[in-house]
C-alpha cells in the first residue's frame, strides 16, 4: 500500500496519555512495511478549545446565541470571561508539566475563577494534607476546566464531556435512530473544530484508508461524524471502524444505515472470514510489533486530577506507555465477564524478554519510563519473569498492572515486583462475599484478597480494588456485610484505593447467556438492530440494589481518607438496613495468619549487593566461640545477622550463585544439595529460621 493508512482516535478518551490502539496498529503495520500515520483528535480538539484564542471565540459564540437566556452558573462564568481568557494558557501549560511553579499560585484558590464544579470539590486539606501542592493545584485546575466544560454543555453543545462525548447516545443504543437523527442534524460547535482538524490530516496524509478506533461509547458519535465527513467529501477513501465498542456492542449489528458512515467494521483482532470459509490465521503476539507512538503530540497531553482517588489519579495524571503482557485472560471464568469473546477467552502470553525489549524501544522513542500494562489480568508468573528481566537489564522504570488476587502473590514475589519498579496493582474484590465470589467463579476468598493485599502493601505497592454491588441474588445483608469487609480492609491498611460499580449484565457473559442459572430475568429478549451488550434485567430474589449506591460510595470516600471507621454502617444510608454479621476483627484475624507454606517448589534469587563479613569472638559463662557477622546495606537501613563461620562462608557463596545478574534463580533442592555437600548439618533448621528468614528484607527472595 503506497498511500499511508491514517489511524484516528476520535474525541474523547483520555487527556493525559494517548489511548494505545492506534500505536498498537502502527507498530503492527511497521512489521509489514505499511506506511501509516496516526492522530489523537481528542487532545487536539481539547487544546484548540481551551486556549486564549479558543475561549475568545467560545465566549463570543455563547453571548451572540444565548444572550440573556443563560442559567445562573453560565452567567457567572461569562461574567468572569476575561479572567478565564487570561489564565487558560497558563493552566494548560501547568497541566502539561511545563509551568510547575504555577502550582503555588493555583493552590491559593485566589488565582483561578470558580463556579459550580467547585461546589462538589472535596475539602482540599482533608484530601491532600499540608503536602502534595502539585496534586492539589492539578485538582483545582481540573475543576476550573470542568466549569468551562459545564458552560459548553449548558449552552452550545449538550453532548460535551472531557473523556466522553455524546456518551448517552452510544451507551447500549439498541436502536441507531437517535444517533442517526443527531448525525443528520446540523454540526455542533465541537463538530466544526473536530472536522477542521480532520480535514488538515486528510489533506496532508492523503490516505486511501482511515481507521477509526472506538474503544468506548464516549467516542462513538465523533467517529461517526468523522466517517460521515470523509464519505461525503472524500468518497474514494475507505473508512474502517474497530475497537472495544465494536467488539462488545456490534456483534449482532443489522441496521444498514451504519454503513453510510463506515465501509468496514472489524471485530476482535480484525479477523476476516472469506466466502470459502477459510480464515486468515491470527498473528501471534510475538509478531505484532512494538507499539509506535510516532506522530502523537506526547508533550501536549494534560494531567488532570478529577476525583480524589489514588488509582484514578494514577490513571489520569501523567503519561504512561501502554503495553500488554498477554492477550486474553489466563483465568477466563468470571461469570460477569465477556469470557465468550476473543479478547478474553484467547489467552496468549508474551515472552518476558520480548516485553523488556518493547519497553526499551518505547523508552527510547517517547522518553517516558512509566508503563501501564492493560491486561485483563496480568499473569503472576509472567510478572515475575518480567521483573527479573527488568532487574537484569538495570532498567529504571515504574509500572502498574491489573491482577487477580492470587495466592501466587507471596510476600517475596511482591518484594521482587517492587524492586523492578511496580508501583500499583488493581484487582477485583468484587462483592466481598465468599458465597457470591463462588457464584462469580472468581477463584478467591475475601481472606485471601486481604492477605495478598497485605503482601503488596508491605512491599510498598499501592492496591486498588474494583468493588461490585448488585450481583444476581445479592441480598441486603450481603451488601452490608460486603461494606463491612471493605471497611476493615481500609482500617487495617491493606487497601488504599477502591471504587464501587453497580453490576451490569452483558450479553456475552455467562450471566447474560444463562440468566436462569443465576435466577435473573431479562427484561426483554428482543435483540436490537444496533448496539447489544448491556442487558436490563430483573433480580427477583436480590435486594433493591440501586438504593445502596450513594451510601456505599460515600462510605468508601471516607475510608479512603482514613476517616469514619467507627461510624455505624446504617448511618451511610437513608433507609433501614440490617446489622452486619461480620466479626469486627475478621480481616485482622485473616492478616495474622502466618505465611506458612510447606512447599519447597520455589527458586531463590538474590537482589542485594555483597555484604561486609567479619569474624567475631563470643563468650558466655566461660564458653568461647566464633561467629561470622554479615552486614547488609539496604536502601533504607543496615541489616546485621550472625551465623556460624562455616555456614556464613557457604551463605556468601550462595549469594554469588543466586545473584540476579548471574541466574534467574536457584531451586530449593539445589540449595539443599549445595549445603549438605559443604558438610553442613540441619539444613531445614538453618534455612527456615532466623536469621535466614529475615534476609528477604535485604533481597534474598523465595519466588
Amino acid at each position: 500500500m503506497d498511500a499511508p493508512v491514517l489511524l484516528v482516535t476520535p474525541p474523547f478518551t483520555q487527556l493525559n496519555t494517548p489511548y494505545p490502539a492506534t500505536a498498537y496498529l502502527k507498530g503492527f503495520f511497521n512489521t509489514k512495511n505499511i506506511k501509516s500515520e496516526q492522530a489523537d483528535l481528542g487532545i487536539e480538539v481539547t487544546l484548540q478549545i481551551f486556549c486564549k484564542k479558543g475561549l475568545i471565540h467560545l465566549f463570543e459564540a455563547i453571548e451572540s446565541e444565548y444572550g440573556d437566556t443563560l442559567n445562573a452558573n453560565s452567567t457567572r462564568i461569562v461574567a468572569l470571561k476575561e479572567r478565564y481568557i487570561n489564565t487558560i494558557d497558563s493552566v494548560i501549560l501547568f497541566l502539561q508539566g511545563k509551568q510547575p511553579t504555577l502550582a503555588h499560585l493555583i493552590a491559593t484558590r485566589q488565582f483561578l475563577p470558580e463556579a459550580s464544579a467547585f461546589e462538589q470539590m472535596d475539602d482540599l486539606h482533608y484530601a491532600f494534607g499540608s503536602m502534595g501542592k502539585q496534586d492539589k493545584a492539578k485538582h483545582i485546575a481540573t475543576m476550573y476546566l470542568e466549569d468551562l466544560g459545564n458552560l459548553i454543555k449548558d449552552t452550545i453543545d449538550p453532548y460535551f464531556g472531557f473523556s466522553r462525548y455524546a456518551e448517552s447516545l452510544g451507551r447500549s443504543a439498541n436502536s441507531f435512530d437517535e444517533l442517526y437523527a443527531a448525525l443528520n442534524a446540523p454540526v455542533t460547535y465541537i463538530d466544526v473544530i473536530l472536522l477542521d482538524i480532520l480535514e488538515t490530516y486528510i489533506k496532508r496524509v492523503n490516505p486511501t484508508l482511515v481507521c477509526l478506533s472506538v474503544p468506548f461509547p464516549g467516542n462513538l458519535y465523533t467517529s461517526l461524524r468523522c466517517g460521515q465527513y470523509i464519505k461525503k467529501n472524500y468518497p474514494s477513501i475507505k473508512v474502517a471502524m474497530g475497537g472495544g465498542f465494536a467488539n462488545t456492542e456490534l456483534r449482532s449489528l443489522s441496521d444498514p444505515r451504519v454503513f453510510e458512515f463506515y465501509d468496514f467494521i472489524t471485530l476482535d483482532d480484525g479477523k476476516v472470514q472469506y466466502i470459502n470459509n477459510s480464515i486468515w490465521p491470527d498473528y501471534k503476539q510475538a509478531n505484532v510489533g512494538t507499539p509506535d507512538y510516532t506522530g502523537l503530540l506526547l508533550d501536549q497531553y494534560i494531567s488532570a486530577i478529577e476525583v480524589v482517588n489514588p488509582m484514578h489519579s494514577l490513571w489520569s495524571d501523567g503519561r504512561w506507555n501502554k503495553l500488554t503482557m498477554a492477550h486474553g485472560c489466563y483465568w477466563g471464568k468470571c461469570t460477569f465477564c465477556d469470557i465468550s469473546l476473543d479478547y478474553i477467552k484467547t489467552y496468549e502470553p508474551i515472552a518476558a524478554s520480548l516485553l523488556a525489549d518493547r519497553m526499551e524501544t518505547l523508552i527510547a522513542q517517547t522518553g517516558q519510563t512509566g508503563f501501564h500494562f492493560v491486561d485483563e489480568a496480568a499473569p503472576p508468573s509472567l510478572m515475575k519473569a518480567l521483573a527479573i528481566e527488568i532487574l537484569r537489564r538495570k532498567l529504571v522504570v515504574s509500572w502498574w498492572a491489573n491482577v487477580r488476587f492470587e495466592k501466587s502473590f507471596t510476600r517475596d514475589l511482591c518484594q521482587l515486583l517492587k524492586s523492578a519498579g511496580c508501583i500499583a496493582v488493581s484487582g477485583g474484590l468484587e462483592v466481598a462475599s465468599d458465597r457470591l465470589l463462588a457464584l462469580i467463579d472468581k477463584g478467591i476468598t475475601v481472606a485471601q484478597v486481604a492477605k495478598v493485599s497485605q503482601h503488596f502493601t508491605e512491599a510498598g505497592i499501592m492496591v486498588h480494588a474494583y468493588l461490585m454491588y448488585g450481583f444476581p441474588t445479592q441480598t441486603e445483608q450481603e451488601t452490608i456485610d460486603s461494606l463491612e469487609m471493605v471497611r476493615q480492609m481500609f482500617e487495617t491498611g491493606v487497601l488504599q484505593s477502591a471504587f464501587w460499580h453497580l453490576f451490569t449484565m452483558t450479553a456475552h457473559s455467562p450471566v447474560g447467556l444463562h440468566p436462569d442459572k443465576y435466577k435473573v430475568i431479562k427484561q426483554t429478549k428482543e435483540v436490537g438492530t444496533f448496539a447489544n451488550n448491556d442487558i436490563v434485567h430483573i433480580d427477583p430474589t436480590g435486594a433493591e440494589h440501586e438504593l445502596f449506591g450513594y451510601g456505599l460510595k460515600k462510605a468508601l470516600l471516607n475510608y479512603m481518607h482514613g476517616a469514619c471507621f467507627d461510624f455505624p454502617l446504617h448511618k451511610w444510608f437513608d433507609f433501614k438496613t440490617p446489622k452486619t454479621t461480620i466479626a469486627p476483627n475478621y480481616i485482622a484475624t485473616a492478616l495474622q495468619t502466618p505465611d506458612y507454606n510447606s512447599t519447597t517448589n520455589y527458586k531463590v534469587i538474590w537482589l542485594g549487593g555483597n555484604p561486609v563479613s567479619s569474624l567475631v569472638q563470643r563468650s558466655k559463662k566461660g564458653n568461647q566461640w566464633e561467629e561470622m557477622n554479615l552486614l547488609f546495606q539496604t536502601t533504607t537501613a543496615p541489616l546485621n545477622i550472625s551465623v556460624e563461620p562455616a555456614k556464613g562462608s557457604w551463605l556468601l557463596e550462595l549469594l554469588q550463585k543466586t545473584a540476579i545478574v548471574e541466574t534467574v534463580g536457584m531451586s530449593y533442592a539445589a540449595i539443599k544439595e549445595s549445603y549438605e555437600a559443604a558438610g553442613l548439618e540441619d539444613f531445614e533448621l538453618f534455612w527456615d529460621n532466623k536469621p535466614i528468614t529475615t534476609l528477604y528484607k535485604a533481597g534474598l527472595l523465595r519466588i
